[in-house]
């Protein structure tokens, strides 16, 4: 990739400049080869190929995803239980709209992706999740029709289901739930020990795959191992979608290598001026100012004492209040946490009230330290990762910005910013427009909506 197509966050491995609307453009664009290349392959071979190709999922966990294969394709043989493919397209991280780009403009190469997966996984079928919010379904399910009437894959073996809007539609046990038919609400074993439609005799261990994981899948298969790892960094290679929204000139979804430091991503790409704070979604430390020039890698993401995520960036400039900021967050999570973990509910409620309290300028020195000895316990016997977002995100602003959560005692807050969630309805990409969740403060901990 040449300098100016690094500063205009275009590289093409994932994202085409224009949408690829039918499998015939997509064959066209030299699609479909690494389909034909996997066919003809043996199972193990492709997962060695995947594995060596060092790719880890872009879903927020970062495992590799040849060890992930492997690990399913065992446990089936073990068990004597026939193993499924999900792939996860319900995204719903704070500041993230990257999977619903990806499916809505260039669906074949996810599907082409899927198909590999499942033929080294040895699936019958592939299931799909994604919001009926997005509106991708039906698109999705004419794609499907092409790649059947092309004979890549046998009727009925790709399902679409469109599910709720909630933020636990995408952890990957609530996924499973809601494509049996039930609420998102997550499981205590992961899908590898207990899988989709598993019964006290059939386990069926469970790959879940992101979006932009599988769609990564072709490319290693048609470039190669070395041509693989040639973009990117030795432990993270490969490229890496990024969504960048908030206090930039220029918010979009972003194609990058990764290693590409955050500072290019958004300064150089995104516009991005006067940073205060960025917030990688609502599950990691928040970064600072000083902080930009750390590379979009895991190891390097996580050495700076944060994550990389879904890689969906927040920035917020020096208008924005900490605290308010931080009650937006909290407030989030604390509504879609599910309910079945009484540390998690009742724990993030109370700290969003807290903040609440120091917004209102009703807080003492009583109060930080309730939010401190608070956050520890939030995560006690918990089925999924939402509270430890909520731990993780919170502590680190308390800690970042200590000064200004002291300034708030005994003083209402003096901004007078209005921080809505920052969940994306749809984003643009042609024009760059963002359009948020405008009806979020009207949800409730129950999942329902107050009248408007």
């Amino acid at each position: 990739m040449d300098d100016a197509n690094a500063l205009t966050g275009t590289y093409g491995w994932l994202l085409p400049q224009r949408p690829v609307t039918s499998l015939e453009a997509y064959i066209d664009g030299g699609g479909g080869r690494a389909w034909d290349r996997a066919r003809n392959t043996e199972p193990d071979e492709i997962i060695v190929t995947v594995a060596d190709a060092g790719l880890r999922g872009r879903g927020g966990g970062g495992f590799p995803t040849g060890d992930k294969w492997r690990s399913v394709r065992d446990a089936s043989e073990e068990t004597a239980s026939a193993p499924h493919l999900v792939i996860n397209g319900a995204e719903g991280e704070p500041g993230t709209a990257k999977d619903r780009l990806l499916l809505g403009n260039n669906p074949f190469q996810v599907l082409e992706g899927a198909l590999v997966a499942r033929h080294a996984v040895g699936a019958d079928t592939v299931h799909i999740g994604v919001k009926a919010a997005s509106g991708l379904a039906p698109s999705l399910r004419q794609a499907v029709d092409e790649i059947v009437a092309a004979g890549w894959s046998q009727p009925d073996s790709i399902e679409v289901v469109d599910g709720p809007d909630e933020y636990l539609f995408g952890e990957e046990t609530a996924l499973l739930e809601v494509l049996e038919g039930n609420l998102p609400l997550p499981r205590w074993l992961p899908p590898y020990q207990q899988g989709l439609h598993r019964s006290t005799g059939q386990q069926h261990p469970t790959v879940v795959n992101n979006v932009e994981t599988l769609a990564n899948v072709p490319v290693i298969l048609t470039r190669g191992v070395d041509g693989y790892r040639a973009v990117g960094t030795a432990d993270s290679p490969g490229t890496i979608l990024c969504t960048v929204i908030g206090d930039v000139a220029a918010p979009g979804v972003y194609e990058l290598p990764m290693g590409t430091p955050l500072r290019q991503l958004l300064v150089d790409v995104a516009g991005a001026r006067d940073v205060k704070l960025v917030c990688n979604g609502a599950a990691s430390p928040v970064l600072g100012s000083d902080e930009l020039d750390v590379p979009l890698t895991y190891e390097d993401l996580r050495a700076a004492g944060s994550a990389l995520g879904s890689a969906g960036f927040i920035v917020y400039n020096d208008r924005h209040c900490a605290v308010r900021i931080a009650i937006t967050l909290s407030h989030f999570l604390a509504i879609e946490s599910c309910g079945q973990c009484t540390a998690c509910k009742l724990g993030c409620a109370a700290i969003t009230d807290l903040l609440r309290t120091l917004d209102d300028g009703a807080a003492t020195r009583a109060t930080l330290v309730a939010l401190t000895d608070r956050l520890p316990g939030i995560t006690d016997q918990v089925r999924c990762a939402l509270p430890n977002g909520e731990q993780l995100l919170v502590g680190s602003m308390l800690e970042r910005f200590a000064d200004e959560f002291a300034a708030h005692l005994e003083h209402p807050c003096p901004s007078s910013l209005v921080e809505p969630v920052p969940k994306i309805v749809a984003l643009d990409d042609t024009t760059g427009e963002v359009r948020l969740d405008t009806e979020y403060h009207r949800k409730r901990a129950d999942w329902s909506y107050a009248p408007a």
